[in-house]
């Protein structure tokens, strides 16, 4: 939505602010700026020289759109098992009252297939969102007939079947017709699952992809192809990503990124360029074919110094065009997600695509490159370097759980989110998740209301405002007034079927609250103003509520004329931080 602000001073000066609904900071700017809910902002219009001074923009957005990539090898039952029970760190942050996230969560496996893959020996995602129970897929957490991971990765930590986790129908911006989605979404306090099913149980359901999936994992081109297919409309998954919603890309994997160019695929055929091949001889190529096809290590081979990407053709000569590179070249995907980012800068400047990872990293986030070949032949053999970190494994005591070193990835994570990079090694992924969410938190900026608004009654210990709100949806000729949130003797009245603001009255669907409590003045919480909000020395903050099921039209406008202080350098120093 667009919050529009037409401030008239006691002094008689008008100063008119819109408020966009995005995250990320105020711009002092002087042009006009439109938006649409849900959907593109319009472009600056109108000559900055003949706007009224004061223009701003204030951050109202909430929507979070996250696509998780989630390895389905062999391997990676015990860590899908822990990416389920670990994911309570992200809801939690998402519903607090206090950021009250519109949120999308979206699952697709690395699985983009292989000609060591063939049909029916993998059932291919290809960046296809998966929305199901893992009980209605058992049969996926069984691998090579020596390893069943169904009670570990499914079973004991899901507790709903496919019928109880029923997919409500839905709509998105870009279509009107309720269907089911294959993704979990929260918004407007409205899910699209039955109300009695937690969306931490639902994910803990849905996350966990099984084991069977193909061993030549392509991370980069299973997202790529994932963000590609939101876009078509032909998709189930059409329409999943918003224009104006922060979006962050999570990976888990134990394995090096292997998104080859299908043009090339006799890099892996037994009658094709073995140059990649740990052992030429060898009935059937390993992953160590992904680690020499894309990357080049210098130094000391026990203690690597670096290893790094590079572009190499079927015949292992490096740094060729991208044309000839055998995986898809780098450029491919950072720029992808750089022209997503540069859409979404087009409404908000400071908006940034987050890409976290959780892969073979120490527990500092750091990766370790090392050749093994003397102390671990095998390992070595198969991914074509040393292990980059190692944990406990209870499936085999016997043998560590081990996983390869990131550099493709680890790249891509560098480019967006510098030090992004967790160790899938560990027995716990709330931290790692933890500081994920933080990231997307900080985009999650509060309506700050940038002008020094006029304190109607000085007696009160707090600045009581005087504003009035409208809601101007598309294409209706007349606005609508929106009221304040319920408020009693103690305060603003928190809905406990919610815990959101009350609406005001029978038909209301929308309500605003004031914030303007610095100090904790009052007993209450929910008058209280942000962190950034204060140390920015404003004195006012708006927060938009909605009934839940009740989000705004795309197109909705919401305008509010506060009356502002005389002298603002006096009532609020500093202001603007």
């Amino acid at each position: 939505m667009s919050l529009v602000a037409a401030f008239v001073g006691a002094s008689g000066c008008s100063k008119t602010i819109e408020c966009l609904d995005l995250p990320g900071g105020c711009a002092d700017d002087g042009y006009t700026h439109s938006e649409t809910v849900g959907e593109t902002v319009g472009e600056t219009e109108g000559d900055p020289t003949n706007q009224e001074p004061g223009l701003t923009v204030l951050t109202v957005n909430k929507d979070v759109d996250i696509l998780f990539v989630i390895d389905n090898s062999g391997s990676m039952g015990e860590e899908q098992a822990l990416l389920a029970t670990s994911v309570g760190a992200i809801i939690d942050v998402l519903e607090d009252p206090d950021v009250g996230a519109n949120y999308r969560i979206g699952i697709t496996t690395t699985d983009n297939g292989n000609p060591w893959c063939p049909s029916g020996a993998t059932t291919p995602e290809a960046g296809k969102l998966v929305a199901s129970s893992c009980k209605s897929r058992l049969g996926d957490f069984s691998f090579n007939n020596s390893v069943d991971v169904q009670d570990l990765a499914c079973n004991d930590i899901c507790p709903l079947s496919q019928a109880e986790l029923e997919i409500l129908p839905t709509t998105t911006d870009v279509d009107a017709n309720a269907k089911p989605r294959p993704w979990l979404e929260s918004i407007a306090g409205a899910k699209n699952i039955p109300d009695a099913i937690s969306m931490s149980d639902a994910f803990a359901c849905i996350a966990p992809q099984g084991i069977n999936g193909c061993g030549f994992e392509s991370q980069l081109e299973s997202m790529y192809l994932a963000l590609i297919r939101t876009q078509n409309a032909d998709e189930a998954s059409y329409g999943f990503l918003r224009s104006s919603a922060i979006l962050a890309v999570i990976f888990l994997t134990d394995e090096a990124d292997c998104s080859y160019n299908k043009s090339y695929s006799e890099i892996f055929e037994q009658d094709g360029n073995k140059v990649f091949w740990s052992d030429p001889a060898a009935s059937f190529p390993t992953s160590a074919v992904c680690w020499n096809a894309g990357v080049e290590c210098s130094g000391d081979p026990s203690n690597y110094a670096s290893c790094d990407a590079v572009n190499k053709d079927v015949n292992g000569q490096s740094n060729v065009s991208d044309a000839n590179a055998v995986l898809h070249p780098l450029s491919r995907y950072i720029g992808l997600l750089d022209d997503f980012e540069q859409q979404k800068q087009e409404l908000n400047a400071e908006q940034e695509i987050i890409v976290g990872l959780i892969g073979g990293v120490d527990n500092t986030g750091e990766p370790y490159y090392a050749d093994v070949g003397g102390t671990n032949p095998v390992f070595q053999n198969t991914f074509g370097i040393g292990p980059g970190c190692e944990a406990p494994n209870p499936s085999n005591p016997n043998e560590p759980a081990q996983a390869v070193p990131p550099v493709r990835l680890r790249d891509v994570v560098e480019a967006f989110t510098p030090g992004n990079m967790f160790s899938i090694c560990e027995s716990d992924y709330s931290g790692a998740l933890d500081s994920i969410v933080d990231r997307i938190r900080d985009q999650l900026q509060p309506a700050c209301y940038t002008q020094c608004v006029l304190d109607s009654d000085p007696a009160t210990p707090l600045v009581e405002p005087t504003c009035t709100v409208e809601e101007d949806p598309p294409g209706n000729a007349n606005t609508t007034a929106i009221e304040e949130c319920l408020r009693d003797a103690n305060g603003y009245v928190i809905d406990p079927q919610t815990n959101d603001y009350t609406m005001p009255g029978g038909q209301a669907n929308v309500c605003y609250a004031l914030l303007s409590d610095k100090t904790g003045l009052t007993p209450s919480a929910h008058d209280d103003m942000s962190a950034q909000c204060i140390d920015a020395a404003f004195n006012l903050e708006f927060k938009i509520a909605r009934r839940p099921g009740f989000p705004a039209v795309g197109g909705t406008s919401i305008t509010a004329t506060c009356s502002v202080a005389e002298f603002p350098e006096v009532d609020c120093p500093g202001i603007g931080g």
